[in-house]
C-alpha cells in the first residue's frame, strides 16, 4: 500500500565562518541524513513563527533576523513499515538566519532531530544531505 503526503515546512540556513547547523533527522524518509534545522508549519501558523518555533526546539537558539530565500520541493517514496510506503511530496520554504549565538543544542529534541551540529560546508559529503541541505551547500559555495 502507498500512502500520499505533503508535508510543508520552514526551514532555515544558519552560517557562521563557513559553518552550517545541521541536523541529523531522527524520523522519516530522510533518517541518518543531515538537514536544515526547521518542520512542519502547525494549523494557523505562518511559516515565520513555525521557523521561530521550529529554530527553538532543534536548536535553542531564538532569531528575529531572517530573511526568505527560496521555496523547494522534493519528492520521495520511502517504507513506513513492511508493504506500506509513503509518496513524500516535501515542500519548504527557505530562509537565510542571521544570528551571533553559536551555542546551539545539540541533544535532540526527541521527535525529529538526533541533534544539531555546526558542520564545515567545504567538507560536507553531499551523499549525506537531504536535498533541501544540498540546495543550502550549493548556495553556500557560489
Amino acid at each position: 500500500m502507498i500512502r500520499k503526503h505533503t508535508h510543508i515546512g520552514s526551514y532555515g540556513i544558519i552560517v557562521n565562518d563557513q559553518k552550517i547547523v545541521l541536523i541529523k533527522k531522527a524520523r522519516g524518509g530522510y533518517t541518518g541524513k543531515l538537514d536544515l534545522p526547521g518542520g512542519g508549519i502547525e494549523h494557523e501558523e505562518s511559516p515565520e513563527t513555525a521557523l521561530k518555533r521550529e529554530i527553538m526546539e532543534e536548536v535553542g537558539i531564538g532569531i528575529n533576523n531572517y530573511k526568505l530565500l527560496t521555496t523547494l520541493s522534493n519528492n520521495l517514496t520511502w517504507k513506513i513499515k513492511e508493504n506500506y510506503f509513503e509518496d513524500l511530496h516535501h515542500i519548504g520554504i527557505i530562509y537565510i538566519i542571521n544570528t551571533s549565538d553559536t551555542n546551539i543544542k545539540e541533544e535532540p529534541d526527541g521527535i525529529d532531530s538526533n541533534g544539531a551540529n555546526w558542520y564545515d560546508i567545504n567538507t560536507l559529503n553531499l551523499d549525506k544531505l537531504t536535498p533541501f541541505a544540498k540546495y543550502a551547500i550549493n548556495y553556500l559555495k557560489k
